[in-house]
């Protein structure tokens, strides 16, 4: 390809970049502000390293850790996730297609996939 050929398509690329910016941009200033802040978040645990017990409730199947009458384990990504759950408004979040919550007791959490 020559020169000639190549400069309209690099044009068009940059044009292409330059609005998905822009598009960018808008769209993150359409999102709620709770969005915007877990959005921030760099997260300090991995749900996939906290054991969790699968229980049911009144609103269905979830799961939990720890599991009823078992102390919790002083993990890392569990201690994390409970000081996260605790800086939340009403000690909920949302990350990854989970509903994360805490429990009235300060020590349980609880985990739902979101449908």
């Amino acid at each position: 390809m020559s020169s000639k050929q190549v400069e309209p398509l690099v044009k068009l690329r940059d044009a292409y970049a330059m609005a998905s910016e822009a598009l960018n941009e808008y769209i993150a200033t359409l999102a709620p502000p709770e969005a915007k802040e877990e959005k921030a978040h760099e997260w300090t645990w991995n749900p996939q390293k906290i054991p969790w017990v699968k229980a049911e409730g009144a609103r269905g199947a979830y799961e939990r850790y720890p599991a009823q009458d078992q102390k919790p384990e002083a993990t890392l990504d569990y201690q994390n996730l409970l000081q996260t759950l605790k800086e939340h408004t009403k000690n909920f979040l949302f990350r990854d297609g989970w509903n994360y919550w805490l429990f009235p007791d300060l020590v349980t959490v609880g985990r739902k996939k979101k449908k």
